[in-house]
């Protein structure tokens, strides 16, 4: 991975995992590649300074974080053109996954540099594994939007989802954030974990009412959270209810049969036929 004087062959860039929090989950091919790396850019070069001086590792480090990406991704690429290889690492976890990175990445699939993806921890995975929650098909959405109406669409929009949903936030914003989730949602299943693979690591499990009690017990709130909430449940409905329901949409709505159809069988995952036969059936 070195650099070679003696060719014009370009580097490659290496999206490198590091650990959320225990050191012995640095994988082997990880280590190899900081080793061997002539620049390491880091979302925080003191914190990545105490990972490199635990395994004993040299190499020059520099700071890629969300103030100055978009200026330094041009030198590391010219770095790289010029035969030298590069690591991109975050603080915790998978870089370009709710971290920096993505716009290096994009810079070097454009000057047509080798993006190799040396894979490890990511507490998403690491949550969603443990939660206990459906885990075969589900939705992260990272950080919610800081700003009050943003995120009120946003969790709006995500209401009816019928995947489960994962999070990332701030010990300090976990708590509101959840009676909010509350408040637009309703009652959900969920599960909280922080400290992920440290000493202290939490799982808090429950609805939403009993993990804010379980929050509420806490002097502080530690640790970057993340946040698992079950999908949103099918609506089931009787065939006299599902009659009565399309006979009101059937008067009240502007929508023709079969787009009238298509919302009912969409709202209560009913295959469509069986849903314009009955409209059919009551207008006759």
């Amino acid at each position: 991975m070195h650099s070679n004087s003696h060719t014009d062959k370009k580097g490659s860039l290496y999206i490198t995992a590091t650990p959320i929090g225990n050191m012995g989950d640095i994988t082997l091919r990880s280590l190899e590649t900081l080793r061997k790396v002539d620049i390491i850019a880091a979302e925080d070069t003191r914190h990545t300074g105490k990972l490199l001086a635990h395994y004993e590792i040299k190499s020059k480090l520099i700071a890629i974080h969300e103030h100055n990406e978009m200026k330094i991704s041009s030198k590391i690429i010219s770095e790289i053109n010029s035969g030298k290889s590069v690591a991109i690492v975050s603080d915790a976890g998978t870089p370009c996954v709710s971290d920096p990175g993505y716009v290096l990445v994009r810079e070097a699939l454009k000057s047509d540099i080798e993006v190799v993806p040396i894979p490890g921890v990511s507490a998403v995975i690491t949550a969603v594994s443990a939660s206990g929650l459906p885990s075969d098909s589900f939705i992260f959405q990272g950080f919610p939007p800081k700003k009050n109406g943003k995120r009120k669409e946003l969790l709006k929009s995500l209401k009816d989802e019928k995947r489960t949903l994962i999070f990332y936030n701030s010990p300090s914003r976990i708590a509101a954030f959840i009676e909010e989730l509350l408040s637009i949602f309703g009652e959900r299943e969920a599960v909280l974990s922080r400290e992920m693979t440290k000493i202290y690591e939490e799982f808090i499990r429950g609805n939403f009412s009993e993990i804010l009690q379980k929050l509420s017990l806490k002097s502080k709130i530690k640790g970057e959270c993340t946040l698992i909430i079950e999908g949103g449940k099918e609506e089931t409905i009787s065939l006299t209810e599902l009659k009565k329901y399309v006979k009101q949409e059937v008067v009240n709505s502007d929508s023709g049969t079969l787009q009238l159809a298509k919302e009912i069988a969409k709202k209560f995952n009913i295959p469509k036929k069986k849903i314009y036969d009955l409209i059919l059936e009551i207008k006759n």
